[in-house]
């Protein structure tokens, strides 16, 4: 400590961790911001996170509305999910797997087959 200002210098002051289950909600958070039109029956992404240090490896799970550009729209999730990751918590995102689990039927095409049944 020292002795004139009464504060605690940087080295002996500890440590904040934020816990995976929060960095997982901010990256779930990230993923549905990044969706460009979420499919109205799809449920919201969910996201686990493995947190070493300051370095969180995400993996995002969505659906999403087809016909779509998979590969765009998975990459500006990865994108965004690690712009998000690294201004909340403040950890580097190295790595960001999408695993697209369901693809839903959007626009003309999803009406004109609700009309066949």
């Amino acid at each position: 400590m020292s002795g004139v200002s009464g504060r605690v210098a940087a080295g002996e002051r500890g440590e904040t961790r934020i816990a995976d289950r929060v960095v997982a909600k901010i990256a779930a958070q990230a993923a549905k911001e990044a969706i460009d039109e979420p499919p109205e029956e799809g449920a919201s992404p969910r996201a686990t996170v493995t947190v070493h240090r300051d370095i969180a490896r995400v993996r995002v799970i969505l659906e999403l509305g087809y016909p779509i550009d998979i590969g765009r729209q998975c990459g500006g999730v990865r994108r965004h999910v690690v712009e998000r990751v690294r201004a909340l918590a403040g950890m580097e995102v190295p790595e960001v797997a999408v695993q697209v689990e369901r693809l839903y039927p959007t626009g003309a095409g999803a009406a004109a087959r609700g009309r066949v049944r």
